[in-house]
């Protein structure tokens, strides 16, 4: 059975924040998380509501530092739909937010940065320490998963996630290896115990011309390559898919214009677990991923011309239509 984690990256933007105002907060609740535009919707309640039609399980990695600008309320507003659906919440934390916060940084240097990666190993204990409390204040059950906003993560990560006792992280992505500072390669693609920590890797495809890899991401991969990398997961004996979204991914949020080549693709992802012998959709909370037994690394999907086509065309249609992805 391959277990396949549909991980959610839950978040207010940073970027939008504008200021402190309860305008500023409802406005980058709308564009970041709620998704309320016509046609259904598709934000955070469009995927629970999609998840519980198909009988799915997520894991949304919830950030809780914009609590440092708007308070706990604006985390409970996130975290409450949630639990309420039944689904599993984790630990995210984009750094972005101490320059917006100012003066009020939890951190005793007030250095700021994009990425943990940016701040030593006792500033990354204070910063999860702080956005892990923060989460529980909202309503959450204390997290045991993380991950690190733009995957901005080193090993000084996973030793403070050790030390802090939260026992999994999946900031490692294999097709991306520039965006961590893990000591960790595109040859890992398969959970590992890297300092106290279970890493889980992010799930990716061949890619064709370079040899490289696509990472899985509902943005960087069609419906069709998505469908094909989980069968080739199940039929090679690969336990773990970790496959990407965000809460904002089926939108514009400029616009807030419902995306619906990237909303039919979670739909019809969430369908196809459903359907498809052999394999479950998983969450950390109740089976959380475990560590692959195997010495080597397991074969990707191949590239395929044709999925990868496909691809291109629909990515072209999309970004004519909706605006970039």
């Amino acid at each position: 059975m391959a277990r396949v984690y549909i991980t959610i990256d839950t978040e207010y933007s940073s970027g939008l924040a504008g200021d402190a105002s309860p305008a500023a907060r409802t406005d980058c609740f709308a564009r970041s998380i709620a998704g309320a535009v016509g046609d259904g919707g598709a934000g955070i309640p469009y995927q629970l509501r999609t998840l519980a039609k198909a009988g799915q399980a997520a894991v949304f990695f919830v950030d809780p530092m914009p609590a440092l600008v708007w308070g706990t309320a604006a985390i409970e507003d996130v975290v409450g739909p949630i639990l309420e659906a039944g689904q599993d919440v984790q630990l995210h934390l984009h750094t972005e937010w101490l320059a917006v916060a100012g003066d009020r940084t939890p951190l005793t240097s007030r250095q700021t940065g994009a990425n943990l990666f940016e701040f030593s190993f006792d500033e990354q204990c204070e910063l999860i320490d702080y956005a892990r409390t923060q989460l529980i204040a909202a309503g959450a059950p204390a997290p045991v998963a993380f991950r690190a906003g733009n995957y901005g993560a080193n090993d000084d990560t996973l030793r403070a996630l050790s030390q802090l006792g939260i026992a999994y992280d999946t900031s490692h992505c294999p097709a991306l290896p520039g965006a961590s500072r893990l000591t960790l390669g595109p040859q890992d693609r398969e959970p590992i115990l890297r300092h106290g920590v279970t890493e889980v890797p992010v799930g990716s495809i061949g890619a064709l011309g370079d040899g490289g890899q696509r990472h899985g991401q509902i943005t960087a991969l069609s419906l069709s390559e998505m469908r094909a990398a989980i069968r080739h997961a199940r039929n090679t004996g690969r336990e773990t898919l970790t496959l990407v979204s965000h809460s904002f991914e089926l939108f514009n949020r400029r616009t807030l214009k419902v995306n619906r080549i990237v909303r039919r693709r979670f739909d019809g992802l969430c369908e196809f677990l459903r359907d498809e012998h052999g394999v479950s959709s998983a969450n950390y909370r109740d089976d959380p991923p475990r560590l692959n037994a195997a010495s080597t690394a397991p074969d990707l999907l191949p590239p395929s011309m044709w999925r990868t086509g496909a691809r291109y065309a629909e990515q072209a249609l999309s970004n004519t239509f909706y605006g970039a992805m």
